[in-house]
């Protein structure tokens, strides 16, 4: 007679498990990362590459040093989700050896080193990019124009010396080939005494962000409301993120127009939309309880605007996300709602 042995309770099977959840990010960062290729070229597609394959190759010997079954944890996809938002904040012509080390950090380091996936303190993504950040800032002005303004086109073949070589191909130079991104255009511009209507005169410029980088956040948002009723994440870190930078900014704008960029102008350009959707809604490394992830969106704004208002980057995602991770035990610690039958 055949036995079966019954698990503990609950019966009911899980609905989702770690590697539906990733591969539904995966699907709804496809429409942002086609935008991205649109404007940007294929450089971003090479990085992209180079990203999966230091994941998966760090992911591997971690997983091996650690003793963990492979199949279970390579095919979970979570080393791909960190490769692909790590790939989408680089530079498109940025050196080969930036994915080799921001892997590194992300995998080796943010991960395993804290007990593998679930344990992370930090988003691993955003590790890779800060120390990179730090250590090779001059990395991040490798940024090539959107392609209807590129004086140079590069083939693909160009595409692939300037990331293996570090150089530009033929006798061109940087200043042929990469232009300051809106953000750094608007950071520089401050600092010489131009006006921001000024700096707007750039055809980087789009209606109400940058050239192409606007258009690129429209489809991130459309991938984040897909997630949204996927329910996959929560809508309270992505609401109080954006909302939030758009109250910030528009009493400022209002008051001197030429000295304060649009409201729109922070939200559609940089990685505002991205970290809204798809990094600060993290659930591992963010916070846990409603009013927790409500303040949690909140802090990033608040960073990543002071960052860049007074900061040494044009930026600062990264560093919001980073430093409100620290935060995100604290939060849970004091936002946590009150159990049924317990008094506060």
């Amino acid at each position: 007679m055949a036995v079966t042995t019954a698990a503990g309770a609950p019966h009911i099977p899980a609905q989702n498990s770690v590697q539906k959840v990733m591969a539904q990010v995966l699907v709804a960062l496809l429409p942002g990362v086609l935008a991205y290729l649109y404007y940007f070229g294929i450089g971003m597609l090479v990085q992209i590459v180079l990203a999966l394959s230091f994941a998966y190759l760090f992911e591997w010997l971690s997983l091996l040093l650690r003793k963990q079954p492979l199949r279970m944890f390579m095919g979970d996809l979570s080393a791909a989700v960190t490769a692909l938002l790590f790939a989408l904040s680089l530079p498109p012509l940025a050196p080969w050896w930036c994915s080799l080390i921001g892997m590194l950090f992300a995998i080796v380091i943010a991960k395993h080193l804290f007990g593998g996936l679930g344990h992370n303190r930090f988003n691993p993504a955003m590790v890779g990019l800060a120390v990179l950040l730090i250590s090779f800032p001059r990395i991040f002005t490798y940024w090539t124009p959107p392609q209807m303004l590129a004086d140079t086109s590069l083939s693909l073949g160009d595409v692939l010396y300037t990331i293996f070589s570090s150089q530009p191909p033929g006798a061109l130079s940087w200043d042929a080939i990469t232009q300051a991104t809106p953000l750094d255009q608007l950071s520089t511009g401050a600092a010489t005494g131009l006006l921001v209507t000024e700096v707007r005169q750039n055809p980087v410029f789009g209606d109400f962000g940058g050239l192409g980088w606007e258009w690129i956040a429209n489809w991130y948002a459309i991938g984040g409301l897909w997630l949204l009723w996927r329910r996959v994440i929560n809508w309270r870190v992505p609401v109080a993120l954006l909302l939030t930078t758009f109250l910030l900014t528009t009493p400022f704008y209002l008051f001197d127009p030429d000295a304060n960029p649009l409201p729109l102008q922070h939200i559609f350009s940089g990685a505002t939309v991205l970290a809204a959707f798809f990094i600060a809604t993290d659930p591992v490394s963010g916070s846990a309880t409603p009013r927790g992830q409500l303040l949690f969106g909140v802090g990033v704004a608040i960073i990543m605007l002071s960052i860049r208002r007074w900061g040494a980057y044009p930026d600062g995602v990264a560093f919001a996300i980073l430093v409100m991770n620290m935060f995100a035990p604290l939060l849970d610690q004091y936002t946590r709602p009150r159990v049924f039958g317990h008094p506060r």
